[in-house]
């Protein structure tokens, strides 16, 4: 979440009149995240928040925000999306693309517990399989396609080694995807980007999963390895905690047993999880866009982690 179109009282008093959610009361300006406009919205109904989309289109949009709809229908934490009074979860703001979504309650954990990782492991299998039969398709918009289009516009910013790095791991996962064994394993709708702040906590439970708008179609594995290469390392080493790595996979095959050939494909797909952050967080300190309130990450991160799993002796698996 970001700013990178200031919006005033007015404009966001204009758009409210197209819902039935009252009268605005307040607004503020979310600055964390890097992709998207957010702002919290109070009315005399309730807590929302309001996303103005600075990259994704009309034609883009309809399949996150159904998404959503879908799982939250399914009596999952997802916030749920609000109709104007068309019936549209979309409109419209200054040209671009916007939603309001219900306000979810709680506080992310910078250092989740063994049961809180188990608790988001049999979480994700649940969304995983709520969205089984979810009719709408859109592929990864951050995936093989952008990894391709972007590592070549990162070369005149990162040194030989780390270009040749970025270069290799693209191949490699360019033949992956290309293979029979990629095709066999299991895919859906996932989520995309099940970071730890991604996720609210009210007390041990989950409050809400938010920040929907880098889901797509892709392997459900993909999904699992993004979510346990945050939840479940050193964050300052990408190493593996092995106890929250084992917490979480567990919970998770428990709800969705893993495959034979999802294990045999394991390190690849963590490595392009790895790979996926590493890339865009290079993009976003390279080639910014300007933003009123903007915190970017640091790509290192990815790097050390992306290192890790092509190094790693141990990977985490259900027993």
């Amino acid at each position: 979440m970001a700013v990178f179109t200031p919006l005033s009282r007015e404009e966001v008093g204009g758009l409210l009149a197209h819902y039935a959610l009252g009268d605005l009361v307040t607004y503020e300006g979310i600055g964390a995240g890097i992709e998207n406009t957010n702002y919290f919205v109070d009315t005399q109904h309730g807590r929302y928040v309001l996303t103005l989309f600075e990259r994704l289109n009309f034609r883009q949009l309809p399949f996150y925000l159904e998404l959503m709809r879908h799982l939250a229908r399914r009596d999952l934490p997802v916030p749920a999306p609000q109709e104007n009074r068309s019936g549209s979860l979309m409109s419209e703001l200054k040209g671009k693309p916007c939603a309001i979504v219900s306000r979810v309650d709680g506080k992310w954990m910078e250092r989740p517990s063994e049961a809180q990782c188990a608790t988001i492991g049999a979480l994700l299998a649940q969304m995983h399989a709520a969205a089984a039969d979810f009719p709408h398709f859109q592929p990864n918009l951050r995936g093989l396609g952008w990894w391709k289009s972007t590592v070549p516009q990162l070369e005149r910013f990162v040194d030989a080694p780390t270009f040749h790095l970025l270069a290799e791991e693209v191949i490699r996962q360019d033949s992956f995807q290309r293979s029979p064994q990629f095709e066999r394993l299991p895919q859906g709708p996932v989520h995309g980007d099940l970071f730890r702040d991604n996720v609210l906590w009210d007390d041990t439970k989950v409050g809400g999963v938010i920040d929907f708008y880098f889901a797509g179609c892709t392997l459900w594995l993909f999904d699992l390895a993004v979510t346990m290469n945050d939840w479940c390392v050193d964050v300052e080493t990408g190493a593996w905690d092995r106890p929250r790595a084992t917490a979480l996979i567990e919970a998770y095959h428990a709800a969705r047993p893993l495959s034979e050939p999802e294990h045999a494909a394991w390190r690849t797909v963590l490595r392009a999880a790895a790979f996926r952050f590493w890339l865009s967080r290079l993009y976003d300190l390279h080639l910014p866009r300007t933003a009123e309130v903007l915190k970017p990450h640091d790509p290192r991160r990815f790097e050390l982690t992306l290192r890790q799993r092509i190094a790693d002796g141990w990977l985490p698996w259900p027993r």
